[in-house]
C-alpha cells in the first residue's frame, strides 16, 4: 500500500500521514512510497485513533440574527480566497540538478526549470534528463508529486532492493494473462521494489523455461530503469550498476534430463 492510498482510507491528508511515518522511522520520502502490511497497520492504528478524537463536532448554536448569518458567510469567502492562494503558493519540494525519479522511465536529472503560456495561462516546467535513454520529459512543477516523481532512494534502501532479489520468484501459473497485467502494473508503478520483482521473477522465468519476446522486451525495460536508479543511489557508472544487479539475481542451473 502507498502513503497517500493509507491517507485516502483514513480520510486525511496524505502529508499528515507522511509526517507520521517518518516520525515512526520508515523509509518513506513522498506520497507514492510503498509502505509494506505491517507499516501500513501500526500507521492505520496511530493515526485511526487521532482521526476518532478530531471527528467530534461541535453543538451548533441557531442564530436569528441576519447580520451575523452575513458576517459567517463573508468570514467563509474570506477564507476560501486564502486557502486558495496560499494553495496556488504551495513550494515544490524538487529543484534544479535534483536526481529523481519518473514512473515507467526511471531514474533523471532535473536539468532546468521553463515557463511556458498556453492560452494566456502561464505554467512551470521541470525539464527532466533520463539516465538510460537520450530523451528529455517536461513535467509540470505543481503537477510532478501527484505524477509520482519522487526523489532518488537511499544507498540503504539500494542495498534492500538487491537484497529482495533473493525471495522466491512469482510464476506466471495458469493465469498467464493476469500475470502479464501484473508485470505491467509493477513496471508502471515508479515503486523501485516492484520493478525488481518484475526483474527477479522473468529473470527466473528466462532461465527456466524461456519468455516470449514481448516478455523479453518488458524485463529489458525493468532492468533499464532498475539500474538507472541503483546507478545514482549507490553512485555508481551505467555498467557497473548492471554488472552490481547482476550479480546480485540468483542463477538457475536448469536440469536437461541428462
Amino acid at each position: 500500500m502507498r502513503v497517500h492510498e493509507l491517507a485516502k482510507k483514513l480520510g486525511l491528508e496524505s502529508s499528515e500521514v507522511l509526517e507520521r511515518a517518518k516520525k515512526l522511522k520508515m523509509d518513506v520520502s513522498t506520497a507514492s512510497s510503498g509502505l509494506s502490511d505491517d507499516e501500513a497497520a501500526k500507521l492505520e492504528k496511530e493515526l485511526g485513533g487521532s482521526k476518532k478524537t478530531s471527528a467530534k463536532k461541535p453543538t451548533s448554536k441557531k442564530s436569528s440574527s441576519t447580520s451575523s448569518t452575513k458576517e459567517s458567510t463573508t468570514k467563509k469567502k474570506t477564507t476560501s480566497k486564502k486557502s486558495s492562494t496560499t494553495k496556488k503558493k504551495t513550494k515544490s519540494p524538487f529543484s534544479v540538478k535534483d536526481k529523481v525519479v519518473y514512473p515507467h522511465h526511471g531514474a533523471a536529472t532535473i536539468i532546468k526549470k521553463e515557463r511556458h503560456e498556453f492560452q494566456d495561462r502561464k505554467t512551470d516546467y521541470f525539464v527532466l534528463e533520463l539516465a538510460t535513454e537520450q530523451l528529455v520529459l517536461r513535467v509540470p512543477v505543481d503537477k510532478a508529486e501527484e505524477l509520482g516523481v519522487r526523489p532518488v532512494i537511499s544507498k540503504t534502501a539500494a542495498r534492500r532492493v538487491l537484497a529482495s532479489f533473493k525471495d522466491d520468484p512469482e510464476e506466471a501459473g495458469a493465469n498467464w494473462s493476469r500475470w502479464y497485467k501484473l508485470l505491467t502494473e509493477k513496471i508502471n508503478s515508479g515503486d523501485i521494489f516492484q520493478v525488481a520483482e518484475v526483474v527477479r521473477d522473468l529473470t527466473y522465468a528466462q532461465q527456466t523455461k524461456g519468455i516470449s519476446p514481448a516478455l523479453k522486451r518488458m524485463l529489458s525495460k525493468a532492468r533499464l530503469i532498475l539500474s538507472s536508479e541503483l546507478r545514482f543511489a549507490l553512485d555508481l557508472s551505467e555498467e557497473d550498476a548492471m554488472k552490481r544487479m547482476d550479480r546480485a539475481l540468483p542463477k538457475v542451473e536448469v536440469d536437461d534430463g541428462v
